[in-house]
């Protein structure tokens, strides 16, 4: 007997549980499996609606109570850096670009260590081991590349300066994942990072970068609103945020749509005909 999974997108929702962003509050995700044929015009329509994918899954914030998470995208023809992002253009310039496939290395995965264990100790992805940080890297189903940034003057064990896990994807660049040498904080390397992202896009014609989530109040998100124009998904259209110091985000319950609404509102793509939304382990009530 010959067994398929399906090919209509499955929609789930994740048990609540402490937001890393807002002190307080509670996270809830809403995503569906990421395989097959159409898993590129999936990604891509998806992405366009504030998912963002994590493997083989792709997840949007559905919070009960808040809605205080937005997709953030830049909008590269109109961008310019400003003074200190051309700094830290010029601070960054001896750096060695190369794209390759999506293939964990030793040397990638002794960066991550020690860029977490400096920047994020306390994290969701402290514990990652090398099998789950491998997994990360190469389990994708659409077109991923791992860019890398050497600095050829350095020694062999200092070579390596930050790594990005980058989907390409039909409207643009999207920063999966990106760490770098805490040793070179001084460097802005997270901005460069972001940075150069946006020449390699503008170079292949695609009209943004991605940025994942930007949210309002968390200082760990503060920084996305300096890449301007930045443009974020919000009542199901994409919109330009214009002053980000006076943005007042929906964290009232009632700002909320049910689930059902909410799945009832995604667009598929043609191949990908449409589901309801499940909690895990039970039908969404």
């Amino acid at each position: 007997m010959h067994h398929s999974l399906p090919i209509t997108p499955q929609f789930y929702v994740t048990a609540p549980q402490p937001c890393p962003y807002l002190e307080g509050k509670m996270e809830r995700k809403l995503f569906t499996a990421l395989h097959g044929s159409a898993a590129a015009a999936l990604n891509d329509s998806l992405s366009k609606q504030g998912f963002r994918r994590s493997q083989n899954v792709l997840y949007r914030p559905s919070c009960a109570e808040c809605s205080a998470c937005f997709s953030a995208r830049i909008r590269v023809a109109d961008f310019r850096p400003s003074k200190s992002q051309r700094r830290a253009m010029k601070r960054n310039r001896h750096l060695v670009r190369e794209a390759m496939s999506p293939w964990a290395t030793d040397e990638q995965y002794d960066l991550f260590r020690a860029y977490l264990e400096s920047r994020h100790a306390d994290g969701g992805m402290a514990d990652m081991d090398v099998f789950e940080f491998s997994a990360m890297i190469e389990e994708t189903p659409i077109r991923t590349r791992v860019i890398e940034y050497t600095d050829p003057g350095a020694g062999e064990a200092e070579r390596l300066a930050a790594v990005c896990l980058t989907d390409v994807m039909d409207d643009g660049l999207s920063l999966v994942y990106s760490f770098f040498d805490p040793a070179r904080a001084h460097q802005s390397l997270g901005t460069y990072i972001i940075l150069d992202h946006i020449e390699i896009a503008r170079a292949a014609g695609l009209p943004y970068v991605y940025l994942g989530y930007w949210v309002p109040g968390s200082p760990k998100m503060s920084y996305k609103a300096r890449f301007r124009p930045l443009e974020i998904y919000r009542n199901g259209e994409w919109q330009e945020l214009s002053a980000p110091e006076n943005f007042n985000p929906d964290t009232h319950p009632l700002s909320v749509d049910p689930i059902s609404q909410q799945v009832a509102r995604i667009a598929l793509p043609p191949a990908c005909p449409k589901s309801g939304a499940r909690r895990e382990g039970g039908p969404a009530g």
